[in-house]
């Protein structure tokens, strides 16, 4: 009896390197659940929000009527209105000082300081404290009579001054809490891109005679514009969108009321929902904006030091 033996072609090998198609969907797998919390607690939303910069809604009336771009034109033509986005002003400059001192303290501290373990806890220390704290001790810092006056007085100075009553110095003295508050986010960032950078440039740098200035300027600086780039833009966000302490010493009261605070009112103490909408659409655009200039300015590239 004669066997016919049949044979089958070999399949072809896949390309090396080349996944299984059930493998390339693994990753998407497991971003789906942080991709729909994204979309669900954000882009919804921002859209949402979008909808009702349109319309005149209350925030309470199930109906609401179109205005089209209405409310963005009172935005921009009223003067109490937009305005109050030159409070903003006093943060971002607090901000530069923010930032010069955090570099100059992470500078300092990355060489070979007695202590510097104390220091660095007691810059950062602030940054960990809740918001609203901070701004209940600096309320009774800034009163009349209270620590400021006080300390003042044993320095021989004897002060008349309204810290948050005086229209000229309510905001110096808010944006001056935020430097206190966040110098140490920034000095931490500072400090951990510094250490970053190879010891071996320290030391080629102290063999060819360069001091601590030399050492900054050429070494330190180029090494970590990444993060001084970072910090910028965290910066100018968090002077366009100041809130809490102004909120809670002065209520935004005066001189004091923040664009976001001011956001705040309109939707819930004067029932402009649409209005505050449209304002949250603006410093949303400035944000990204300002940022997208800073960006394209300093390109995020880490300068190659070696």
């Amino acid at each position: 009896m004669t066997q016919t033996a049949t044979t089958s072609r070999a399949a072809p090998a896949p390309p090396k390197g080349a996944k299984p198609k059930a493998h390339r969907w693994t990753p998407w797998v497991y971003l789906a659940a942080p991709l729909a919390l994204l979309v669900a607690f954000t882009y919804i939303p921002v859209a949402s929000m979008l909808s009702y910069s349109l319309t005149d809604w209350d925030g309470v009336s199930p109906d609401s009527t179109f205005v089209g771009l209405d409310n963005y034109a009172q935005l921009f033509t009223r003067p109490e209105l937009f305005g109050v986005f030159s409070v903003s002003l006093y943060y971002l400059a607090a901000s530069v000082l923010q930032i010069g001192l955090a570099l100059y303290f992470a500078t300092v501290l990355s060489f070979n300081v007695r202590f510097r373990n104390l220091f660095k806890g007691i810059l950062f220390f602030p940054y960990l404290i809740n918001g609203v704290a901070i701004a209940f001790v600096f309320l009774y810092f800034f009163q009349r009579g209270g620590t400021l006056d006080t300390v003042l007085r044993f320095a021989g100075v004897d002060s008349q001054f309204l810290w948050l009553g005086d229209p000229d110095l309510v905001n110096v003295s808010l944006a001056g809490v935020s430097v206190w508050r966040f110098m140490g986010l920034n000095f931490v960032l500072f400090l951990g891109a510094i250490q970053s950078i190879q010891p071996q440039l320290y030391e080629a740098a102290e063999l060819d005679g360069a001091n601590r200035w030399h050492v900054f300027r050429h070494l330190i600086v180029p090494g970590i514009t990444p993060i001084i780039s970072l910090s910028v833009i965290l910066a100018i966000a968090g002077s366009l969108s100041v809130f809490e302490i102004p909120f809670v010493i002065t209520g935004g009261a005066g001189e004091s009321k923040t664009f976001v605070i001011q956001t705040i009112k309109l939707a819930f103490q004067f029932n402009k929902t649409g209005l505050a909408s449209a304002a949250a659409v603006v410093l949303l655009a400035v944000v990204l904006l300002v940022t997208w200039i800073q960006r394209r300015l300093v390109p995020d590239e880490r300068n190659d030091l070696v």
